[in-house]
């Protein structure tokens, strides 16, 4: 007979389980990259939880490197797609091809037929190729011609964008921003960082393939488990509630119904003043695909701070991840030079903590 005591064992030894496999795929992200812990819990997170990622950072930040130890970590198949002005949606995907001695078309699998994707500069190909991207990383499949492939799994598209060059890019779509999991803003190394950085050997500098060997730790075993200690933290219904709160938060009054809001129900005219007041900033808010985000993320939260439940402050701190690619700020934001990240934090001071 099982008891509960058996349970919390088990439990706890999943648990401790998950912790050390985490150790250790991020002590082999440390042999490559200095510092950036923020980017490595997310390509974490985003790895356990099986979403896309979109990184946003000034050139030398090592979000391509970073990228690229991931895939080394978890023996996936890893592809890089530089994306440019030129670039057609049949260079992604795939296309037919004639084949003179057989008379028939033969099927050629563009680069996208990979576990990890690196979309490199995604914000430099036209709009026409972003979206090819789009059934790839919503459902998982290419369409070539009039037949549909499946994409191996687990499939990640990790996208990078440089945020200070605007000539010859193109903005990524709202429909495309909505299909990544998180947005992570890579930034600068603090000067010890620094420092670590310069001290690499002037061989390894000149020459990439002396990179340290990584170890695949990650692999689709480790993987598994550490999805199951995910799935298996508490999360309150109260969580649940303050989260669906907080991504009906960012919807304007004008575009919810009068009834959402505080799970009680109506605002109060207080509450609804000082809301009023942030949504001048906002265009558009979060959908429950959102919700949904914020709900797995909050999860590996937990994981990560090896703990059994989600608490508020999980939920906080993968509000902005989520949320930060999710949400069109109005011309008054950008005139009052209000990023998304402030729109957010002023906008978790509004919704009450349970």
């Amino acid at each position: 007979m099982i008891t509960p005591q058996d349970n919390a064992a088990k439990e706890t030894t999943e648990k401790n389980t998950a912790l050390a496999i985490l150790d250790a795929g991020k002590a082999e992200l440390a042999k490559r990259i200095v510092g950036q812990q923020e980017m490595i819990e997310g390509l974490l997170m985003a790895l356990i939880a099986g979403g896309h990622i979109l990184l946003e950072g000034v050139p030398g930040l090592a979000k391509t490197l970073a990228v690229k130890s991931l895939a080394d970590i978890t023996g996936l198949s890893f592809k890089r797609i530089q994306f440019t002005p030129d670039l057609l949606p049949a260079d992604l995907t795939g296309t037919l091809v004639w084949e003179q001695a057989s008379g028939t078309f033969s099927v050629r699998r563009g680069p996208v037929f990979a576990h990890v994707i690196l979309a490199d500069e995604i914000n430099r190909a036209p709009a026409k190729v972003q979206s090819a991207l789009l059934e790839a990383m919503e459902e998982r499949q290419v369409t070539i011609g009039e037949t549909t492939y499946p994409l191996p799994d687990p499939f990640f598209v990790l996208a990078t964008q440089n945020p200070i060059e605007h000539e010859g890019t193109y903005v990524l779509p709202d429909a495309e921003l909505d299909r990544f999991l998180l947005k992570l803003l890579i930034r600068y190394p603090s000067m010890e960082e620094e420092i670590q950085i310069l001290q690499v050997s002037p061989s390894q500098q000149r020459l990439r393939t002396s990179e340290p060997c990584l170890h695949p730790v990650l692999d689709a075993a480790a993987l598994g488990t550490l999805r199951t200690a995910a799935d298996a933290i508490f999360m309150d219904p109260h969580i649940v509630a303050y989260i669906v709160s907080i991504v009906a938060a960012s919807r304007p009054l004008a575009s919810r119904p009068s009834t959402s809001g505080s799970p009680g129900g109506r605002l109060s005219g207080e509450e609804k003043t000082s809301r009023e007041g942030l949504y001048r900033y906002i265009a558009f808010g979060a959908s429950p695909r959102a919700s949904i985000a914020l709900y797995r993320c909050s999860r590996i939260r937990a994981l990560f701070a090896g703990r059994s439940f989600v608490s508020p402050e999980d939920v906080k701190a993968a509000a902005l991840p989520v949320l930060r690619h999710r949400l069109v700020l109005s011309y008054e934001a950008e005139a009052d030079g209000l990023d998304p990240d402030a729109v957010i934090s002023r906008l978790l001071t509004l919704v009450p903590v349970p």
